[in-house]
């Protein structure tokens, strides 16, 4: 096929469309019942556990998602035809924030507003409608993408069956008392008005323009200062305390200027003396400031000075690597600012006065109800009124936004409940180490120092639809009482449950004989990553049912997702499964990076800067974009801008010269009247078993690289086949299938191509499964007993590579043969001798003897495609070609420093036979000084009347 024709029908060849074709396949799936017949052959094999991390449905599957649905299904498709029974069961993720979110859009207001006008069960009502908006969406693009999943028997977050196993999960964490609540600075979601856990914030850092100003605090016993830096301006009005570095050294400092004294860190003064009249006064430890108080910058928290507020602290946390030395402590906004003042016995020294929707509160009279970052300027223009700023700039840093509304986050003093991750912090660790990460990095990097630094996990949030904390507490006598089950619930409270939503669970209470007061659930729901954290169990109902199924598969063989998932769903899977069974929740993951647009931006509808999936898979076809994504630094967990000419490159490079093969075979066969059950023929020609040979190897090295997880190594493998297949064997035979009638060198030849064809197909039915099934079947027409054959390429086993037919001295004469003829035609178009003009003599040089001896054997394939009257061979280079050397002077230079100049004359005399022994050897001595073959450069070139070119 001409470029110009297959740049017309990019997807076509010769009136074959693969995306047609691939139309046909999904049709001939659906109604055969491939997928189930498939799941039915293999059930009585053992189990091969898969656990598909569940996506929320209230958007569109996008490219990210793609990638993992190809892993999804090329590595259950090749365990399946290893004989293991693979379930797979599609999942939705319903509750959280992503849900509540599009509600509040959707009316307008608030979830507070909503409740108050619809109630809760109202609001979650809203939310139910929505969860599987796109659900026919997603089973669309999913099953054109060629997976295999079942969509029928899914599980969802929000079923009863689910939610009561995570209740089970939550009981059990509260009997191992890894389950408190507490009183934490989190990282807080004014637009959605909840906490945030660690992991959560970490995944949206966005550059941003923050003010950062130094500010000036009185001393109460002297006329001076205590110069404070901070980012944060909206967190000045509730300081308590300042801190300093008890080991930093400190100096009193006199600005001439401004006729003011102040301290700061002694290694930080060069920042300030650049722009200031500057003098040291005194040098000092910050050891020295501790208890010395100072005067509040702001007066609505003056009364706490009798609880020690305003005083300077101590703390090894201070450094000197950016700001003044001093930091300013608001304990209800800093985690560090907070566990100072617990520390130094100030626990009940605290100010928080800001609402959840990020507003201050009456507790600031002056910028009540105005958003912090917004009062911001306000109050840097009320601290210069008032003398107290002394510098101030703008900063450009990278800070967290709440993944969901893409809003700069705060960190503010919040109750909630915690998982003690950091009590069982090395069982983590423990358990990370028995699982197989692919890029193999990820273990120790990423996801080990992720691990390292964790900390405890707030799972409560003050939100409406979701899991509901399964605690009811007694106001009375401050008891709570943890529900494990439905059945639980019904014991105490005499109702048996079929929903467990707030609507279901916030109206009971119960007593206690012998306690007063009732019991009342807390008004918190989980945090939707604890739901998807434990969907190992929940999916299957576990405890409560299913406890063989779940023992038998659990850790899970395989997951995989995006690298965001090092710190979401891996991370929660891990926590919850060391936790309960002191092991990890999967063996093998497969990380993918994150695709962006091929201009490198983030896939945006409104930039319109990429192909949506289902007009990419009808202009090139699914085969193609599997291809081009499993062969992408994606899965080895690089971020990739996605370009539409790659899948278009699949099309070229993988998908047209394969089917080409087929057609060629197709062809030939069918007018011969070939047929694999009276025509097979083995023969002896030495392509054939060269051929054969490669086969095996590349089935070897595809089932080594799938148990290894590595699937990008197995496309770069098929385009070597491929290449080897069309453009050198049938190449080199063509002849063979010419010509009358059906000799044994021709049907050995049909019977090596038919052979390489079909088990190529069946070897790349997980990674290109359309093509594959359609050159199967288009096989069949060449077997008369096509009916006791397969009815599709899915239902086959994986082909075994066979151990006798590989021939590594034969791969290796093939690869020289291909070498030599390469070079042979690059030559020809240096000097701009046509191949149809014939050449007397090529000589084939190698020291290498037998290597020699089996490249004769290929002799006549050599002569005919480079038209040459004869092969001459030769182990000794230097009869044919001068070899002379010059030293590497960027090496040697510094080394022989005044000697370079004595030793280059010495190297530019070397002659060819001491450069050959260089180059065996490695090494070369030369008047007392070792060179190896970094340290000299050798060149060839041909001697006179010989035309010559090296693949060194």
């Amino acid at each position: 096929m001409s470029g110009d024709d297959q740049s017309k029908n990019e997807n076509s060849n010769e009136g074959f469309s693969f995306v047609k074709s691939e139309e046909e396949i999904l049709e001939f799936w659906n109604s055969k019942n491939i997928f189930k017949k498939s799941l039915d052959k293999t059930r009585a094999g053992k189990p091969y556990i898969f656990y598909d991390g569940p996506p929320f449905a209230t958007g569109l599957p996008h490219h990210g998602h793609l990638v993992g649905s190809i892993l999804k299904d090329a590595v259950p498709r090749y365990w399946t035809m290893k004989g293991r029974f693979v379930e797979r069961r599609f999942g939705w993720d319903c509750h959280g924030l992503p849900i509540e979110h599009e509600i509040d859009k959707k009316l307008g207001m608030s979830a507070v507003d909503a409740v108050e006008k619809l109630g809760i069960k109202g609001y979650n009502d809203e939310c139910r409608s929505i969860v599987q908006r796109y659900t026919s969406e997603w089973q669309k693009t999913i099953s054109r993408i060629g997976r295999w999943v079942d969509f029928e028997n899914d599980y969802k977050t929000m079923d009863t069956s689910f939610m009561e196993s995570v209740w089970w999960v939550f009981k059990e964490l509260w009997k191992k008392d890894l389950i408190y609540q507490g009183t934490r600075v989190m990282p807080f979601s004014t637009a959605l008005g909840t906490v945030l856990s660690n992991f959560e914030a970490g995944q949206n850092y966005q550059d941003v323009q923050d003010p950062a100003i130094t500010v000036m605090f009185k001393l109460q016993d002297e006329e001076a200062y205590i110069a404070a830096w901070t980012t944060t301006p909206w967190t000045l009005p509730s300081n308590l305390c300042l801190c300093a570095g008890a080991d930093i050294d400190y100096v009193k400092i006199k600005d001439a200027d401004k006729d003011i004294e102040f301290y700061m860190a002694k290694a930080l003064v060069p920042n300030f003396e650049k722009k200031r009249n500057l003098s040291i006064l005194s040098e000092h430890k910050g050891s020295e400031f501790l208890g010395k108080k100072y005067l509040p910058l702001f007066p609505y928290f003056k009364d706490r000075e009798k609880d020690g507020a305003f005083q300077i602290l101590n703390d090894g946390y201070v450094t000197v690597e950016a700001g003044t030395g001093f930091v300013h402590i608001a304990p209800g906004f800093g985690e560090d600012d907070n566990r100072v003042m617990k520390e130094a016995g100030l626990k009940e020294v605290f100010a928080c006065p800001v609402n959840d929707q990020g507003e201050f509160t009456n507790e600031v009279p002056d910028y009540a109800g105005r958003y912090v970052k917004e009062a911001d300027k306000d109050i840097i223009k009320r601290l210069k009124a008032e003398d107290k700023l002394y510098e101030q700039s703008v900063l450009v840093h990278s800070y967290p936004f709440c993944y969901r509304s893409d809003t700069p986050l705060i960190y503010k003093s919040i109750p909630s409940w915690y998982v003690r991750v950091e009590k069982i912090k090395e069982d983590l660790i423990t358990s990370n180490n028995q699982i197989r990460w692919v890029p193999e990095h990820l273990k120790d990097g990423r996801f080990g120092k992720w691990l390292e630094g964790a900390r405890d996990w707030s799972i409560s949030r003050n939100r409406i639809w979701g899991t509901p904390l399964p605690i009811w507490k007694n106001e009375s006598n401050g008891k709570f009482i943890c529900m494990g089950s439905v059945e639980e619930l019904a014991k105490y409270t005499g109702k048996t449950l079929t929903d467990l939503h707030r609507e279901s669970v916030d109206p009971l209470e119960f007593k206690v004989d012998g306690e007063e007061g009732s019991y009342k659930r807390i008004t918190e729901v989980l945090d939707c990553w604890f739901e998807s954290g434990s969907m190992p169990y929940a999916q299957l109902h576990y405890p409560f049912e299913n406890q063989d199924v779940f023992k038998d598969g659990f850790p899970a063989e395989f997951i995989a997702e995006g690298l965001d998932q090092t710190r979401g769903w891996f991370y929660t899977l891990t926590v919850l499964s060391s936790a309960l069974f002191n092991k990890p929740a999967f063996s093998n993951v497969i990380v993918n990076g994150i695709v962006n647009a091929e201009d490198g931006k983030k896939m945006s509808k409104r930039l319109k800067n990429y192909t949506q999936p289902d007009l990419l898979m009808d202009k090139f076809g699914a085969d193609a974009l599997r291809l081009y994504l499993i062969n992408s630094g994606l899965v080895r967990a690089e971020d990739q801008r996605f370009a539409d000419n790659g899948v278009k490159d699949m099309v070229r490079r993988a998908l047209l010269p394969w089917y080409n093969s087929f057609k060629f075979f197709h062809t030939y066969a069918k007018v011969d009247g070939w047929n694999c059950q009276e025509n097979f023929k083995v023969g002896e020609n030495i392509t054939d078993r060269w051929i054969l040979s490669n086969l095996q190897t590349l089935k070897k090295n595809i089932a080594t690289e799938m148990e290894s997880y590595r699937l990008y190594n197995v496309v770069p493998a098929l385009f070597t086949f491929i290449e080897d297949l069309t453009n050198w064997y049938i190449r080199l035979n063509r002849s063979r299938f010419w010509g009358d009638g059906l000799s044994d060198d021709k049907c050995a030849a049909y019977s090596t191509l038919y052979t390489c064809i079909k088990e190529l197909s069946t070897a790349m039915a997980p990674f290109s499964p359309f093509l594959s099934e359609h050159v199967y079947l288009e096989l069949l027409e060449f077997d008369p007993k096509k009916a006791e054959q397969e009815e599709s390429v899915h239902l086959n086993s994986y082909p075994m590579p066979n151990e006798k037919l590989i021939n590594p001295t034969l791969e290796d004469a093939m690869d020289r043969m291909q070498q030599i003829i390469l070079l042979g035609r690059q030559k020809r178009n240096q000097v701009q001798i046509k191949t149809k003009t014939p050449l007397r003599t090529l000589t084939i040089i190698h020291q290498d003897q037998a290597l020699l001896d089996e490249i004769k054997k290929l002799e006549d394939y050599i002569q005919t495609e480079l038209n040459i009257k004869s092969v001459e061979y030769s182990t000794d280079e230097t009869k044919y070609i001068k070899l002379f050397a010059k030293p590497n002077s960027r090496v040697l230079g510094k080394r022989l420093g005044k000697e370079f100049g004595k030793y280059m004359g010495l190297i530019q005399k070397l002659d060819g036979q001491a450069l050959a022994k260089l180059e065996e050897v490695g090494v070369l001595e030369l008047a007392g000084q070792k060179f190896d073959a970094d340290d000299i450069l050798v060149f060839r070139e041909a001697k006179e009347g010989t035309q010559a070119l090296s693949n060194r």
